[in-house]
């Protein structure tokens, strides 16, 4: 017990390092210069480390058979300096909760997320992997709105450390997935909690639902909840804009009661065309699909 104790720990510390390097190089810049830095490594390492480039390939073709390969060799780099960039900003997630200026926030479910606020009402916002998702919570918890999260713990301890402290400054509580976190998160809703879901991974008890043409076993909890407690449901999005460090944060319409599935049916409808229309945004190594 003690050696294989040893060896997961010694492994974890491996697993760390490469992380923890890239972070180090880019230390001595400005923030917005080490999210850039550190973007770009990450959109190297997608475009030229074989097995992220192949996983990759292989997740976008099946949305998009005729892609090029000089298209895809593209989007998997945009993709990586997305996804560095987000991982960087949510690892200094209270420098980047200062940002205001950067936040362009839009769209009808704001108000709708105020009204639930000033009627003593919890709510349910939910995304996914696109673009700058915790950029959501970032305007939201400056308008006095703080906002929990549900998070899935990482295996890797050092890496768990760090991610989730950035995490909790995004907003609390930040809720782990599993039984115990389920009963947490009622009773924050119930008490007038914000919560943050991501509803892109692919969930095994779930229902096979279409995302972006393809079936996709998705969680039906989300609306499940919000239908129980009569909270709205949210779609709510942080796309990164041309330049990287700016961003459109747009708050849809709730979407309207009726059953589970129909509304988390337009959830994910709601993401694929977030996905179609920025499909660089998106992370596609998620392993969504049925038989994925």
């Amino acid at each position: 017990m003690m050696v294989s104790s040893l060896l997961t720990s010694v492994w974890h510390r491996a697993q760390f390092i490469p992380l923890w390097c890239a972070l180090a190089v880019t230390r001595l810049r400005s923030h917005d210069h080490q999210s850039r830095a550190f973007g770009n490594m990450v959109g190297f390492v997608m475009r030229w480390f074989p097995p992220a480039r192949l996983r990759f390939d292989r997740e976008v073709l099946r949305v998009f058979p005729d892609m090029s390969r000089a298209r895809r060799a593209a989007l998997s780099r945009e993709m990586g300096c997305n996804m560095g960039r987000t991982l960087f900003e949510i690892l200094h997630n209270a420098e980047f909760q200062t940002q205001q200026d950067r936040f362009h926030v839009s769209g009808p479910g704001l108000e709708a997320l105020e009204h639930a606020r000033a009627s003593g009402k919890g709510a349910i916002i939910v995304s996914g992997h696109f673009g700058q998702w915790d950029a959501v919570r970032a305007v939201l918890k400056a308008r006095g709105m703080e906002t929990g999260a549900v998070y899935r713990p990482q295996r890797n301890r050092f890496y768990q450390r760090g991610f989730l402290r950035g995490v909790e400054e995004g907003g609390r509580p930040v809720i782990a997935t599993g039984r115990a976190g389920t009963m947490d998160l009622v009773r924050h809703l119930r008490r007038g909690g914000f919560l943050a879901i991501l509803l892109d991974e692919k969930y095994p008890e779930g229902v096979p639902i279409p995302f972006l043409g393809l079936p996709a076993l998705t969680s039906t909890s989300a609306a499940a909840l919000a239908l129980k407690y009569n909270l709205p449901l949210v779609p709510a999005y942080g796309t990164r804009r041309p330049d990287g460090s700016e961003f459109d944060v747009e708050f849809e319409a709730p979407i309207p009661h009726s059953d589970t599935l129909t509304m988390t049916t337009a959830v994910n409808d709601s993401l694929s065309a977030r996905v179609l229309e920025n499909p660089g945004q998106w992370y596609w190594l998620l392993r969504r699909w049925i038989g994925a």
